[in-house]
């Protein structure tokens, strides 16, 4: 069964700013998901520009989107 924009965005709930205890999903900084045949696209931005957690609130998100059944890769791009 291929996985869902669901399934992604509540594995992205798992994914927190270190800087602020609250998920990616709910702060509003995934902006996009695309699934095409097991690959998985996503579109964030950070909660303020200069915001240094950038790489590894995106590699985070990445991982845990890998760890779903179906997924064969993840990109996250950073969008302003």
């Amino acid at each position: 069964m291929a996985v869902t924009e669901e399934q992604v965005l509540e594995a992205l709930k798992d994914v927190y700013d270190p800087e602020i205890p609250y998920n990616i999903v709910d702060l509003g900084l995934v902006y996009d998901v695309k699934i095409d045949e097991g690959n998985v696209s996503i579109q964030m931005t950070l909660t303020f520009a200069g915001c240094g957690m950038g790489p590894y609130m995106a590699n985070t998100a990445r991982e845990r989107v890998m760890e779903l059944d179906d997924v064969e890769d993840a990109n996250v791009e950073m969008v302003f």
